[in-house]
C-alpha cells in the first residue's frame, strides 16, 4: 500500500508537465500522464514504482535492465520521455544536470584488462550486427548527414592519417586498435609500418586474422600488450577511442607515455570522448553512472580543458583540436538503428540482461551526443620545444585536400 499512495501522488504531481507517456499497472490499469502518448512504460509490480518517484537515467536503466520496467515506442521518444520524467519529477527542470563528484577508479594494468574484457570480448559477432563492415567501434567522420556508416568510418580513418602526415616508411603506434581497421589503412592506402596494441584477446585474434587475409602482414603487427609495456620511438602515434579507460588521476602520465614513445619531430593524435560538464566530468540525469556499473567499469571521460591541461603537462603542444560530437550523434544513430534491426538476433546471442543494457546504451548514447550531454575532440599534438620539433604546416589546408 505504501507504494501506491506515493504512486497516486505522484500522478498528481507529474500529469501536470504533460509528459507523453503511457504508464501501464501490473494490475491492468492505465494512466496517461500527457495528451497523445507516444511511449507506454509497463510497471511489472508495486515495487517497481520507486523507481519512478525519483526517477535517473541510472535508476530507470537498472529497473529495465532488471526487467522490472519495459518500455514501448519509438527509441529516440523513450529517451525524450525519460529525460522529461526525470527532470520534472526532481524539479530540476529540462535543463538540470545531476552532478557528482570526481570518481577515480582502479586503474591499474590487472583491473584495466579485466575491465577491457568485460566491454570488448562480448563476441566479435555481437558486435558485427552493428558496426560497419570493417568493424570501427569510435566516431565516424561524415562529410554529409546521408554518408552511409561505412563510408564515414573510412572517411575517419583517412582524416585521422591525414592529420597526423602519415607518409610511407613512417612507424605508427595505434593504442588501442580495436579490430585493426586504421592500422590496416595505415599500411595500405599511406604505406606506413604499424603496431596495433589492445588488452581485447577477441579483437587480438580477430585483426591477426584480418591482417593475413588482407596480406599485410609484413607491414602491420597486432600485439595483445598494455601500452605501458610498449617501447620504442614511432614517428606517428595514434589513440582512438582508449583514453576514456585510462582514467583521470593518470591521464597526464598516459600522455607522458606518448610523449616518451615518439620521435623529437613526430606526431601525435587523440580522439576520445570529453566531458561537457567541466565541474563533474559527469554526463545528466545519471547517465554515467548507469554507464559505469553495466557497460564501461572504470570508464572516465575528462573535459577537454583537463585534456588539453595534462596533455601540456606532459610535454606535448596541442597544434589542433577539432569537436566532432554531432558526428558521434551521427554515428551512435546508426549503431542503434542496427542494434534495433537486429533486436532478436542479439538478444538470443547475448541473453536477456546483456541485450537490454546495449539497447539502453546505444540509444542513450545517440541521444547524448545529439544534445551536447557528452563530447567527442580529436587533438593533434606534436613535442613542445623549438621549431625543429614541429613538421606541421603552417596552416590546416593540408588537412583537407582538395577532392578529398
Amino acid at each position: 500500500m505504501f507504494w501506491e499512495k506515493q504512486f497516486e501522488d505522484y500522478i498528481g504531481k507529474m500529469i501536470r508537465f504533460n509528459v507523453p507517456v503511457r504508464l501501464g499497472l501490473w494490475n491492468g490499469r492505465e494512466v496517461a500522464l500527457g495528451p497523445e502518448p507516444r511511449v507506454k512504460l509497463a510497471i511489472k509490480s508495486p515495487g517497481a514504482l520507486r523507481h519512478l518517484l525519483r526517477p535517473s537515467m541510472a535508476t530507470l536503466g537498472q529497473a529495465y535492465v532488471d526487467g522490472e520496467l519495459d518500455v514501448e515506442g519509438r527509441v529516440d521518444d523513450i529517451f525524450d520521455v525519460v529525460v522529461q520524467l526525470t527532470a520534472n519529477a526532481n524539479g530540476t527542470g529540462n535543463s538540470g544536470q545531476a552532478r557528482r563528484a570526481h570518481h577515480f577508479g582502479r586503474h591499474n594494468k590487472k583491473a584495466d584488462a579485466e575491465a577491457i574484457a568485460y566491454h570488448y570480448d562480448v563476441s566479435n559477432e555481437f558486435y558485427s550486427l552493428w558496426l560497419d563492415r570493417a568493424m570501427v567501434y569510435s566516431c565516424a567522420y561524415f562529410k554529409h548527414e546521408d554518408d552511409s556508416l561505412e563510408k564515414a568510418q573510412e572517411q575517419k580513418l583517412d582524416h585521422i592519417l591525414t592529420k597526423i602526415q602519415a607518409r610511407p616508411g613512417q612507424t605508427l603506434l595505434d593504442i588501442g586498435c580495436g579490430w585493426g581497421a586504421l592500422v590496416m589503412r595505415a599500411a595500405s592506402k599511406f604505406g606506413v609500418k604499424a603496431l596495433g596494441v589492445t588488452l581485447s584477446k577477441n579483437q587480438y585474434e580477430l585483426a591477426r586474422q584480418r591482417v593475413a587475409e588482407a596480406g599485410l602482414a609484413d607491414k602491420v603487427e597486432i600485439r595483445l600488450q598494455d601500452y605501458r609495456e610498449v617501447s620504442g620511438h614511432f614517428d606517428r602515434i595514434t589513440s582512438v577511442g582508449m583514453f576514456e579507460h585510462v582514467g583521470l588521476k593518470n591521464l597526464r602520465g598516459y600522455f607522458a607515455k606518448i610523449h616518451d614513445l615518439l620521435v623529437d619531430d613526430g606526431v601525435c593524435m587523440n580522439h576520445g570522448i570529453t566531458s561537457t560538464d567541466a565541474e563533474s566530468a559527469q554526463s545528466p540525469f545519471g547517465g554515467g553512472d548507469f554507464i559505469e556499473k553495466y557497460v564501461f567499469p572504470q570508464g572516465e571521460v575528462p573535459h577537454i580543458g583537463l585534456t588539453l591541461k595534462d596533455m601540456t603537462a606532459a610535454g606535448l603542444e596541442a597544434m589542433d583540436v577539432e569537436n566532432l560530437r554531432r558526428h558521434y550523434a551521427l554515428t551512435t544513430q546508426h549503431w542503434s538503428r542496427r542494434f534495433e534491426d537486429n533486436l532478436d538476433k542479439i538478444r538470443d546471442m547475448v541473453g536477456e540482461k546483456r541485450f537490454r543494457i546495449w539497447r539502453a546504451y546505444l540509444a542513450g548514447c545517440a541521444y547524448g551526443f545529439a544534445n551536447n550531454w557528452i563530447s567527442l575532440h580529436q587533438v593533434v599534438a606534436i613535442k613542445a620545444g623549438g621549431p625543429a620539433l614541429n613538421p606541421l604546416p603552417l596552416t590546416r589546408d593540408y588537412m583537407y585536400p582538395t577532392g578529398a
